[in-house]
């Protein structure tokens, strides 16, 4: 099954990162933040999410990985659920994208749910995603399946 709907930034805040000595220095600096997003549509509710990129203002240049913890529902079904999303920029449009349901981490009426989707930014700055899912089956964390 589709669910589409549209999705507003609500916060993005850069988050401090210790990471382990020496440093490794690249042409492309890395950062993290945390997001806060709002969703409308089929898909309804919030999300947090732990961002990571490597980008260049510049040149709108670099790729990003995401993960998200989603709360809300999708056709109506309630529930919480995890996803990870990553995609690449090279000035304009983007390329090796990769979105996925993180299997296992459905709740309420989403328990079971498996599955992709994707996100996409029309020319006037609205946020699309879409999830093409399955909800229910007898998915553990950590192996088994159908």
């Amino acid at each position: 099954m589709r669910a589409s709907g549209t999705f507003t930034v609500e916060e993005f805040a850069p988050a401090a990162v210790r990471l382990p000595e020496p440093a490794v220095e690249t042409a492309v600096p890395v950062g993290v933040a945390t997001m806060r997003k709002r969703y409308d549509g089929e898909i309804g509710g919030r999300s947090v999410t732990l961002f990571t990129a490597a980008y260049d203002q510049a040149a709108a240049t670099g790729t990003y990985v995401a993960m998200e913890s989603f709360e809300g529902t999708l056709h109506g079904q309630g529930g919480t659920f995890n996803f990870a999303h990553s995609g690449t920029t090279l000035g304009e449009g983007r390329e090796a994208e990769f979105f996925v349901i993180v299997p296992g981490s459905g709740t309420g009426a989403l328990t079971g749910i498996r599955g992709a989707g994707g996100l996409s930014i029309d020319a006037d700055g609205t946020h699309r995603i879409w999830f093409d899912y399955e909800v229910g089956g007898s998915v553990t964390p950590g192996g088994g399946g159908r």
